[in-house]
């Protein structure tokens, strides 16, 4: 089937706006995009009026825990409920999250290796969903943070064995936990976890197999303990400090912020049901994570959206508040779209596929009404959203059902 996206205005996730666009798309790839008067509509193609809406990629998450459903206390959410449940759940939070224009997600931890299953469940359309990029379980230190999602390990050995089974299990990613954390009681989220050795341990064997690895680390030093092992990605990156930023930069790693998961947290009031030490944490590092965005804006520290969700009030479906707490802090509307589309494509080693809107990319659209760069806060508005495309399938939306 052709279809015909007419009178449009196109955003096509590099930073190019056209303002009265055509896109046309057969099966599940983008065969033509352009303006109106110089983009050829194939006679028979079914068309779409889309004067008053914004057509941009689907929107990528580069951080999320479908085992986490946003509770106020979600480690011990995990702990009570049984494996079966959190994959029941899991699949809700995925369908939400498709519905809310992200058409592609990488999961940094999960209770289980169930999330492979549930991977291969939407790939093959048995459930809706994003296109799923897994890590299986985090890796952690003995005692460590995200031990309740995560396969403890320590020594260089057991760091390889425990990577290589994630692997095995079928990874796409490697999570390694390079500090202590928010919600794990005990843990400092400056203090460093997992040594340069360990760290460097999982990067080879992750490397092996053609994997990148992504660093959980809020302080300084953890980041740079990661840094030096060779990870792609930093996660958070709260405590930033000159030097962790500039090897960030000179080394093309990522910024992933989150800065939804500490907002979320630190924003709750005293009995909400977030334990209090966890609360404690986020209140005392949220504004400090703002500095250390804005001071990655202003080193040239590549950046791609990640929210975090599933952490406490940080729901799957509402992912593109972090695109509002982006612009908030000084990112123009433009970059931050960049940030959830070409940008988090070019982490994922995807870009050949999606995050821009061009001919031969695969079919994964974003439709809204209005214009988020004048107002970025619309692609948060479930109401406004016109049609979610999915490889070249609208799977939400009112155009869905036309």
């Amino acid at each position: 089937m052709t279809i015909a996206i007419r009178q449009i205005r196109i955003l096509d996730g590099h930073g190019r706006k056209i303002e009265r666009g055509t896109v046309v798309i057969e099966g599940d790839r983008i065969v033509a995009v352009g303006p109106d008067q110089t983009t050829r509509v194939p006679r028979g193609a079914r068309r779409i009026d889309g004067r008053g809406l914004t057509i941009l990629p689907g929107l990528i998450d580069c951080h999320v825990h479908f085992c986490l459903g946003a509770e106020a206390d979600v480690v011990a959410a995990v702990e009570h409920e049984s494996s079966s449940v959190t994959l029941l759940k899991a699949a809700e939070l995925a369908r939400r999250t498709v519905q809310a224009g992200f058409t592609t997600v990488r999961d940094v931890g999960f209770r289980d290796h169930a999330v492979f299953a549930l991977k291969k469940a939407i790939a093959s359309g048995l459930t809706p969903g994003p296109r799923i990029l897994a890590a299986g379980l985090a890796i952690c230190m003995p005692g460590g943070h995200a031990r309740f999602i995560g396969r403890e390990a320590h020594g260089i050995e057991a760091v390889r064995a425990a990577v290589q089974d994630q692997l095995n299990a079928g990874a796409e990613v490697i999570k390694v936990i390079a500090s202590g954390g928010v919600l794990t009681p005990g843990t400092s989220p400056d203090e460093a976890q997992m040594t340069v050795e360990e760290l460097s341990a999982a990067v080879e064997v992750a490397a092996s197999q053609g994997r990148h690895v992504a660093a959980h680390a809020h302080g300084a030093t953890g980041m740079k303990n990661a840094l030096r092992a060779g990870v792609h990605s930093i996660e958070h990156a709260t405590l930033m400090d000159d030097e962790a930023a500039g090897m960030m930069t000179e080394r093309g790693v990522y910024m992933v912020p989150t800065l939804s998961a500490l907002a979320t947290t630190a924003a709750c009031p005293t009995g909400c049901g977030i334990p209090d030490s966890a609360r404690s944490k986020a209140r005392n590092m949220v504004k400090q994570h703002e500095k250390s965005f804005r001071a990655a804006l202003r080193r040239g520290v590549p950046i791609a959206m990640g929210t975090d969700a599933g952490t406490p009030f940080n729901h799957h479906g509402d992912n593109a508040q972090e695109l509002e707490r982006m612009v908030t802090l000084g990112m123009t509307p433009m970059d931050a779209i960049k940030t959830s589309t070409s940008a988090a494509a070019r982490l994922l080693r995807l870009s050949g596929e999606i995050g821009t809107i061009e001919t031969g990319k695969q079919a994964d659209l974003l439709m809204v009404e209005g214009n988020p760069l004048r107002n970025i806060g619309l692609l948060l508005k479930r109401e406004r959203i016109a049609g979610v495309m999915q490889r070249g399938r609208f799977v939400s939306g009112p155009l869905s059902q036309t």
